[in-house]
């Protein structure tokens, strides 16, 4: 028993340090996005961010317009007019506005479809990344990212952030140092707390895009949990129905 107890801890301590490493070398722990799907307003906030911001380079190839308009309560010609760059039809999927050439001259590939960012590395990794671009002159665009070092795509809410600064501490055993702490020395359009919301807007609605039915499941869930309630009271009742028979 002793020696099974040993071989678990050290499995528990193994794990521990894989995942520290881990961390570390993806650039430190996560922030806590507080996104909620079910605030609407947040989501159309996002819906506009995302398309002047960030679809310029990057697709929602498995989500339509029409579909983003119904569940976002949005009208066609609200969709039309304010958030379609590209042409497309009303019941299209969100494509790129980049050409694949251009993606990968000016990149050294396309930038990558977003639609399931959320599912692959969670809304707080996104919400951290989006937070953690450093001007970095050795970089070929003049950006580096604290969360995903050496990210080859620059700061596309430097406008609204302000120019960010990176901290370094101690080099490190191979001679490397690290950014410790990021720091806003230029004066950005928004207020830091402004750009928290900013960001989180975003984030809510990459999760959103990254799975559309999230919206309705949790609405119908209500419905599912009110429901067992309802069967069990009554499973109750007719339970002490036959019980009294019995007695």
């Amino acid at each position: 028993m002793t020696k099974k107890w040993i071989a678990l801890l050290a499995s528990a301590a193994a794990g521990l340090l894989f995942s520290a490493a881990a961390m570390a070398a993806a650039g430190g722990p996560v922030q806590q996005a507080g996104n909620d799907l079910s605030d609407r307003a947040s989501l159309q906030r996002g819906a506009a961010l995302y398309m002047n911001y960030c679809s310029s380079c990057h697709s929602l190839k498995f989500l339509r317009y029409s579909r983003m308009a119904e569940d976002l309560g949005l009208t066609e010609e609200e969709v039309m007019g304010n958030l379609n760059f590209t042409g497309a039809k009303f019941g299209e999927q969100i494509q790129v506005t980049m050409h694949n050439a251009d993606g990968t001259a000016w990149f050294g590939k396309m930038p990558p479809d977003l639609s399931l960012i959320s599912r692959v590395r969670g809304s707080n990794w996104i919400y951290t990344y989006l937070k953690s671009f450093y001007l970095d002159e050795s970089r070929p665009l003049g950006w580096n990212n604290q969360l995903f070092p050496n990210a080859s795509m620059p700061n596309p809410l430097w406008e609204l952030q302000g120019l960010q600064h990176a901290e370094f501490g101690e080099p490190d055993a191979a001679g490397t140092r690290h950014p410790e702490r990021l720091v806003v020395a230029g004066t950005g359009r928004l207020s830091a707390v402004e750009f928290d919301q900013t960001v989180r807007d975003i984030t809510n609605f990459l999760e959103y895009a990254g799975e559309p039915a999230a919206l309705k499941r949790q609405a119908l869930g209500v419905w599912v949990i009110l429901f067992l309630v309802l069967l069990t009271f009554l499973g109750y009742l007719l339970k002490q129905e036959y019980w009294t028979d019995v007695h």
